[in-house]
């Protein structure tokens, strides 16, 4: 049991833990006419204009992702990844802190990234998809909580995690989270939303600052 300020820390992959945001990348390896159908679709769903359920499986079913094309997100993920990110992931957990890492993007593409930042694999959540056996894309899990507009906020509240529970994200989709968590901090290292800092109880610009704020 740790003493520290925060038990658990929770880090929005696509906003924080890396430069890329899942979804949009693999809409970006479809080509234009995709990427540009995929984004269409998330404004709408941002606006309210249309479910976040419906724009997240109408932008999986433009892309239809094959395995490989999953595969290589995984490699952009570490590419793309906050330079001392694994340096403080390793801090925190050898101070007994436990990481959750949190995504909407396939399931599949984070456990590369897990297993570089020494994450326990039931510890990343994310969408499963499916594949056929010559790996072309058949589906994924609607069921999934992430595939929800408040589907973060209510994952954390389902999962067994020991508090105070910090957030770490970028976006506007991770403020929800502050609601089941105990304090949520901006990470303006990859993108800075004026609406996020402004709401956020901390803003943290890289993480040697994270982990200087959680082991304080």
């Amino acid at each position: 049991m740790t003493n520290r300020a925060f038990a658990t820390v929770v880090l929005d992959v696509d906003s924080a833990v890396s430069g890329i945001e899942g979804i949009s990348w693999l809409a970006a390896r479809s080509g234009d006419i995709i990427a540009r159908r995929v984004a269409s679709l998330g404004s709408h769903a941002a606006s309210g204009a249309m479910p976040y359920e419906d724009a997240y499986s109408a932008s999986l079913a433009a892309i239809r992702p094959r395995r490989e094309t999953v595969d290589a997100l995984s490699h952009a993920y570490i590419d793309t990844i906050d330079p001392h990110c694994e340096d403080a992931v390793r801090q925190l957990r050898r101070a007994g802190i436990r990481v959750i890492l949190v995504s909407n993007a396939p399931r599949h593409a984070l456990l590369r990234l897990a297993y570089f930042l020494g994450v326990d694999l039931d510890d990343v959540h994310a969408v499963d998809i499916r594949f056929d056996a010559i790996g072309a894309y058949v589906g994924f899990d609607a069921s999934s909580l992430l595939v929800r507009r408040d589907g973060k906020r209510l994952l954390l509240d389902t999962l067994d995690i020991a508090r105070p529970v910090l957030v770490v994200g970028g976006a506007l989709s991770d403020l929800a989270m502050r609601e089941a968590a105990d304090a949520f901090a901006a990470f303006t290292g990859f993108v800075h939303h004026d609406g996020v800092v402004e709401r956020a109880d901390a803003v943290v610009e890289s993480f040697p600052q994270l982990a200087s704020m959680v082991l304080a």
